[in-house]
């Protein structure tokens, strides 16, 4: 089930929330501020958040606008939920980051129909980013001497058309070895494949705490900043499930 996080202050509100987004299957979690929320995002990601905009501590713009800041919260959907609805505030909203923006007094059905269009949109971009890396094929190498010989060849293992480089040195295939611990390899294999952390925690049998603790340190060891740059990374570099890198 997709769990949504549901910032407000108004805690007649989330309640609300709550008991009507769990009817549709989603699990809820709470927050009465940014700073609370941002808390709750670290430890354990969510699929999507539900900000409102005017909260004590912090508020929902410096919210949202410090989540875009963070790796793991770079493409997580984000939607306001605000009584601010002059237009400079809607605009002020996406600008910083949000996906979409819904004003109070609303109708439930039209938020689960917002939030579920963005959890859609966002397994879309994810399934083709996917796609795109398992269909690639390397056909870059280095610059090659007049004295290699390239030949054509066809593995019917994947069907796949592939160039043979005859020489000791070169091997245009092979990716270089991850600078990952074990433990982060297989996190690495998983998160690429299109799992999410809770997923990957129950395949791999640790926490989603756990989970993202790897991938921000998998992140920071690839100088990168989010997952979707992961998955392009593998797609670039050749990394495809199956592949006689990937952990047993």
């Amino acid at each position: 089930m997709k769990r949504i996080l549901v910032v407000d202050d108004d805690k007649t509100l989330r309640m609300m929330l709550k008991r009507h987004l769990e009817k549709q299957g989603f699990v809820v979690e709470e927050a009465d501020s940014g700073v609370e929320a941002l808390n709750l995002f670290k430890r354990d990601p969510p699929d999507l958040v539900v900000s409102d905009v005017m909260m004590p501590l912090m508020d929902g713009f410096e919210f949202c606008r410090r989540l875009r800041t963070n790796p793991a919260g770079k493409l997580v959907p984000f939607i306001f939920l605000s009584s601010k609805g002059e237009l400079d505030d809607r605009i002020e909203g996406h600008a910083i980051g949000a996906d979409d923006y819904l004003i109070k007094p609303f109708e439930p059905l039209e938020l689960v129909a917002k939030i579920e269009a963005q959890l859609e949109r966002s397994r879309r971009i994810h399934a083709e980013m996917i796609r795109l890396m398992q269909q690639f094929t390397p056909q870059t190498a280095p610059p090659r001497t007049e004295e290699e010989s390239v030949q054509p060849i066809h593995d019917p293992a994947d069907g796949w058309h592939r160039h043979r480089v005859e020489s000791e040195d070169l091997n245009p295939m092979q990716p270089e070895p991850l600078p990952l611990t074990p433990a982060e390899a297989r996190v690495f294999w998983e998160v690429i494949q299109g799992h999410p952390n809770k997923q990957i925690a129950a395949r791999l049998v640790i926490s989603p705490r756990t989970v993202q603790t790897h991938l921000s340190r998998i992140l920071s060891k690839l100088g990168l900043e989010n997952r979707s740059q992961l998955v392009r990374f593998a797609f670039e570099h050749g990394y495809r499930p199956g592949s006689e890198h990937e952990p047993n």
